[in-house]
């Protein structure tokens, strides 16, 4: 979908002006785009925070379910009933946006604007976290050719490069091929940037201080005593700060409404956290009366570890929590994308299994309906009754799509009475207990398992990471967002499965513990018939095929 330009941007310095921010607190990025210093969130500390509304989905299929249009729409639709909104999104990556799902910015009436600079390179923010990373790769090598300090166990380096493309020829590889010169030959590989580690600190960092301190705890590999060794022991932990110090400040940008948004790290979801930044959020309570921010892909992936992860860290909790909904979901759910009522009515249970994820976070939902223009009336109203049968605290059809802010303010009054209503926030798991029984808690309690399975390394890498004092951290589980279960195929609300955890990887930096499960990729690959096979320029130098 090409960018929506019915309506004239304002000049970034007016919007940061509206929301309250001081001019030695904007940094412009062009007409449109600007980074924000972080002494504004100082000087907004003493200001009460405004209400946090979560947006995320039944389990997305390939379709794609519209939750960035239902959050920059909602927004939109909040402004028009009189409330003073902001939205706090994550940044597109390039691998999607050429890939199979395409870029980040919404679509239709509810776009952000300037889409193509979003969604293409934007302020630098991704090259800067993969230019780190890519750093402290570059220095452990040259660690162990000169003369290897530290005794590095060239087996055990885990830390592995990055690049913001899909590209599965690089999961595996083998470095330092062509003698003494090039280095130590090893095996290695590449993740995508938005699974990095690096992502992960910028995302959670709370200043510039923690910011270091996160990056110096980044564990690299041990010694051949077995002894962690961290970035900062290689001397990296510095010069990645200087390298990051830009991309710590938010972003602001505009929906094509006028309304402000944070736009700000990208982690994926079904790989790592899958949230925007924490200081954007931090940024936007004070900011805002309603700060929408979406947590990415379904309640069960996105959500969990928001609330699990985030919320945890950040020490705040949402007032509500939209379920985004479509009925071609709904089918693909009921096992006939291209079915009938029967379908429809299927489907259900994987909406009620997103539900009922929420409802064990004691937090109150509004399951918003993403009308599609192909949507007959009858499934529409179909789904909406179904919804109201689930008892959610509200149920509204949003078309925000086709009408911007005008058709979401249904949605919006749905979310201000739902968020009134008081919520005690509670965790699927405590900090406390052993990473099995965590990992176990969340399967069981977000996905519908039964059990885990850890294979032996899954299981000698959790009692090594509990003896060394890392059993304290939360979980971060990789595995595919197109099911509830670890295999895709699985539709519906699966349950009574076992969930098979490979692998876990200690991301000491940004504090928790990634189980990989399933056959969960973290470099992803372009697929057949890419998105990058229609990007081009026309006649008069202006992109197509961006969307």
């Amino acid at each position: 979908m090409e960018a929506n330009t019915e309506l004239e941007p304002v000049p970034v310095s007016a919007l940061a002006a509206a929301l309250g921010l001081e001019g030695d607190e904007v940094r412009s990025y062009g007409p449109l785009a600007a980074k924000i210093e972080l002494s504004a969130l100082d000087r907004l500390a003493s200001k009460p925070d405004g209400r946090i509304v979560s947006v995320t989905s039944m389990t997305p299929t390939r379709f794609g379910e519209g939750k960035t249009t239902t959050s920059i729409s909602l927004v939109q639709g909040l402004a028009r009933i009189g409330e003073r909104p902001i939205l706090c999104l994550r940044e597109p990556s390039l691998g999607p946006v050429f890939g199979i799902k395409g870029g980040g910015t919404g679509g239709g009436r509810a776009q952000l604007v300037p889409m193509e600079e979003i969604n293409l390179h934007f302020t630098g923010d991704i090259h800067a976290i993969g230019a780190a990373n890519n750093l402290l790769a570059a220095m452990v090598d040259a660690h162990l050719l000169h003369g290897n300090e530290l005794g590095l166990d060239p087996h055990s380096i885990s830390w592995r490069r990055c690049l913001d493309m899909d590209d599965r020829t690089l999961r595996q590889i083998v470095l330092g091929l062509g003698g003494r010169a090039n280095g130590i030959p090893r095996e290695a590989g590449f993740d995508i940037t938005a699974a990095s580690e690096v992502m992960a600190v910028v995302a959670v960092a709370q200043d510039l201080a923690d910011l270091r301190a996160r990056l110096g705890a980044i564990t690299v590999g041990s010694t051949f005593e077995g002894e962690r060794v961290t970035a900062a022991q290689i001397g990296a932990a510095g010069s990645m700060t200087v390298l990051l110090k830009e991309a710590l400040k938010p972003n602001l940008v505009q929906t094509t409404e006028g309304n402000p948004a944070l736009v700000h790290c990208g982690p994926f979801a079904n790989i790592a956290h899958g949230n925007n930044s924490l200081i954007a959020d931090r940024l936007g309570i004070k900011l805002g009366d309603f700060v929408v921010t979406e947590s990415g892909f379904g309640a069960d992936m996105g959500f969990e570890k928001f609330v699990d992860i985030v919320c945890r860290l950040g020490g705040f909790s949402p007032s509500v929590v939209v379920l985004v909904a479509t009925v071609q979901a709904l089918k693909h759910h009921g096992g006939d994308p291209d079915g009938g009522l029967s379908a429809l009515e299927r489907g259900f249970d994987n909406l009620s299994a997103a539900l009922g994820i929420v409802r064990r976070f004691g937090l109150n939902c509004v399951v918003a309906i993403n009308r599609s223009p192909r949507d007959e009336a009858a499934d529409i109203d179909a789904a909406r009754r179904l919804a109201n049968e689930l008892g959610a605290e509200g149920v509204a059809v949003n078309e925000g799509f086709e009408l911007g802010g005008a058709g979401t303010t249904e949605l919006a009054a749905a979310v201000v009475e739902a968020a009134i209503a008081p919520t005690e926030l509670s965790y699927l798991y405590s900090l406390e207990q052993p990473i099995e029984k965590k990992i176990e808690a969340i399967a069981i309690g977000a996905y519908g398992a039964a059990s885990v399975a850890l294979s032996p390394l899954a299981r000698a890498q959790a009692e090594t990471f509990e003896v060394g004092g890392l059993g304290g951290l939360p979980i971060c589980i990789a595995k595919t967002h197109l099911s509830l279960s670890h295999d895709p195929t699985w539709l519906g609300a699966p349950s009574g499965f076992t969930l098979p955890v490979g692998e876990l990887r200690a991301y000491t930096g940004a504090g928790w513990i990634v189980a990989i499960c399933g056959d969960m990729q973290t470099m992803p690959g372009l697929p057949q018939d890419s998105a990058a096979r229609r990007i081009d320029l026309d006649a008069v130098g202006a992109t197509v095929g961006l969307r």
